[in-house]
């Protein structure tokens, strides 16, 4: 796992395993009050669209009724005009419930601190201290894997770049506020592959600034400026393992994987490709302390496995 010692990943976890099969952590009362307000929120916008769609509906028979008729009869306008100022009226209310739950989402990430960890070198009692902040970041970072959208194709149809496994085309170039694995130099003068936010691109020196998201410990974010070959794009799509498996990593693949909790990137090989959806790939991290020189099947999300890239030292 490069130059990071395996039990370093765990003091930085307060210990703890980091198997597949580990509990998620739970919200604190405070989000969890505010993900039931949205989830209320998400299904009363599901009943006025189910509501609207049946107004829509018979819009569209009272247009298929005045097919037949010669000139449109008095009736027929005095009740379409009353179907279309309901229809305005449901569509006003769904885009009033959807800017509520904008509202409340946005509520949310504010409460949690819009950070996602990684651990630091510190001593464990303040690893233990920090671990409820941790846990709540790190399923923040799972939901955002979760909700990672699906790339539906045509037949036939190949899939695009981003789209799991396919890497940015060359000329790509990662807009601000992307999540992207950046290779930075560390504080202790490692070079280490980490999550970071794009802050912005110079297309004259071909070199981004990015900010590791993981403020654990500092003060302020803690910005880099990095090359452009330094950056990997996070993959914009998911890819269904029924339908798109050339957009997955094969078994024995090496590749670039994020830790399970934590935020930094390491070298891995594909044990087990996702085998629908819901599931994620199993990976094997390399890591010298095992006699095979690679750690036991650890599940990562597609969003969070990207194309290995070497570069060079400076």
């Amino acid at each position: 796992m490069g130059k990071t010692p395996r039990g370093g990943k765990l003091a930085a976890l307060g210990g703890s395993s980091t198997s597949s099969g580990a509990s998620a952590p739970r919200p604190t009362p405070t989000v969890a009050s505010m993900l039931q307000e949205l989830q209320s929120l998400i299904k009363q916008t599901q009943d006025e669209r189910d509501s609207g769609a049946q107004t829509l509906a018979g819009i569209g028979k009272t247009h298929d009724r005045m097919k037949n008729e010669v000139r449109v009869s008095p009736y027929f306008k005095q009740k379409l005009l009353g179907l279309y100022q309901n229809a305005l009226q449901d569509a006003k209310k769904v885009l009033a419930l959807i800017e509520q739950s904008q509202g409340k989402m946005a509520a949310v990430k504010q409460e949690i601190g819009e950070k996602q960890a990684r651990p630091v070198t510190q001593p464990k009692d303040v690893a233990r201290r920090s671990g409820m902040r941790r846990g709540m970041l790190m399923t923040v970072l799972h939901q955002y894997a979760l909700e990672q959208p699906v790339w539906l194709g045509k037949p036939g149809e190949s899939p695009p770049s981003l789209c799991g496994c396919i890497p940015a085309d060359d000329k790509y170039k990662c807009k601000p506020s992307d999540q992207v694995a950046a290779r930075v130099r560390t504080e202790d003068g490692e070079e280490q592959w980490i999550l970071a936010e794009v802050v912005s691109y110079n297309s004259h020196n071909h070199r981004y600034i990015v900010d590791d998201i993981d403020e654990e410990g500092h003060n302020e974010k803690r910005r880099y400026h990095v090359s452009k070959r330094r950056i990997i794009p996070l993959p914009m799509y998911k890819a269904d393992p029924q339908t798109t498996l050339q957009a997955l990593f094969k078994p024995k693949q090496l590749v670039l994987a994020l830790y399970p909790q934590t935020t930094c990137f390491y070298r891995a090989i594909i044990h087990e490709k996702p085998k629908d959806l819901n599931s994620e790939y199993s990976v094997l991290f390399e890591d010298t302390s095992y006699p095979d020189g690679y750690s036991p099947p650890l599940d990562v999300p597609q969003r969070y496995v990207l194309p290995m890239r070497e570069t060079k030292r400076r």
